[in-house]
């Protein structure tokens, strides 16, 4: 993820459903700080830049 994830960004998932992923992205940004290690380990993996 080498770009910003815009907020109103919304995603269809296989199963038909749709994920506000913008919304999700912006509140763990700012929320990081809560995270495990675990969880921000798993980010780092995904290449989430601002999790290392």
């Amino acid at each position: 993820m080498g770009r910003p994830v815009p907020r109103k960004v919304v995603e269809t998932l296989p199963d038909g459903t749709e994920t506000k992923l913008g919304i999700w992205y912006s509140n763990t940004k700012s929320r990081r700080d809560k995270l495990t290690a675990e969880q921000l380990d798993a980010l780092r993996k995904l290449g989430v830049e601002w999790a290392v």
